[in-house]
């Protein structure tokens, strides 16, 4: 099993190196940075590429460490119109927000506001109530809430209905998961929702699935998508299913510098096949 030591001082110290020597100059590309929950708590994983929790002080200093190295933080939705149009910069990131979980509303939003910071949260609409709700034993957002950080900005995008795996659900659930929650989210913000977060790890092997999945969010009405594919998004990747970065409290500045330029991607080979030989043995 990959480490969390062995990952960080591979990443760091021989493929970070590399991959500045090697990298195409100018090839447009945009990390895609991926937290779940920012607070004490923090959430463990079976391995490090799943971590995605940050206390708030690693966080502030995340996001303190963008604003000193110049970066540009944009939507979801900016993004990819800049890498379809080939207009990016070196220094151009995202922060997406996986679950709806009220620290965010608390903890993260006061921290990026410091700086101007746009974001992307993901709901999972069934845990987003009047009245708090929870999921994973965290609390999540309110509608008010939700209604409060739009009208400030933050963008929103569906993460299903309910958080299954989608894989394993039947053609109607699917659609439900799908359409319904975008629904839900447009009704309640007033606004068109085009981005899409896959819950769980993403079955990036199962060419069908893919194919049926992307053709149920392009009648949907989605223009984008992110999942857990490892890695910096380029131009030509798809849009439904872009890679991110996972990111959490063991995220020092070398490890997070690393991520963002491209440092970390040589581990989405190890991933791969770690689903696919799962995969297998199911």
């Amino acid at each position: 099993m990959l480490t969390p030591a062995i990952d960080r001082l591979a990443t760091v110290y021989l493929f970070h190196p590399l991959g500045r020597m090697v990298a195409a100059n100018g090839q447009p590309r945009i990390p895609i940075l991926m937290y779940h929950s920012i607070s004490e708590d923090q959430i463990t994983a079976k391995h490090p590429y799943y971590l995605t929790s940050a206390r708030p002080r690693v966080f502030a200093e995340h996001m303190r460490f963008l604003h000193e190295r110049g970066y540009e933080v944009l939507s979801l939705t900016e993004a990819v119109h800049r890498l379809e149009s080939g207009q990016t910069s070196p220094k151009t990131t995202v922060l997406t927000f996986d679950d709806g979980y009220e620290n965010f509303y608390t903890t993260a939003y006061p921290v990026m506001s410091l700086y101007g910071f746009r974001a992307t949260v993901f709901l999972p609409t069934d845990y987003i109530g009047n009245e708090p709700r929870s999921f994973n034993n965290k609390r999540c957002l309110t509608w008010h809430q939700v209604r409060e950080l739009h009208r400030a900005g933050v963008a929103f995008g569906s993460h299903t209905v309910t958080h299954p795996q989608l894989r394993s659900i039947g053609p109607r659930e699917l659609a439900y998961e799908v359409r319904h929650s975008k629904e839900t989210l447009e009704n309640e913000l007033d606004s068109k929702i085009e981005s899409f977060c896959y819950p769980y790890a993403f079955p990036e092997h199962d060419v069908r699935f893919r194919l049926i999945l992307r053709s149920q969010l392009e009648e949907s009405g989605y223009k984008h998508g992110v999942c857990t594919i490892l890695g910096v998004t380029r131009k030509g990747d798809d849009t439904f299913f872009l890679k991110r970065l996972p990111v959490s409290s063991r995220d020092d500045r070398s490890f997070l510098r690393a991520k963002l330029e491209g440092g970390y991607d040589w581990l989405h080979r190890f991933q791969y096949a770690a689903k696919a030989f799962k995969d297998m043995l199911t």
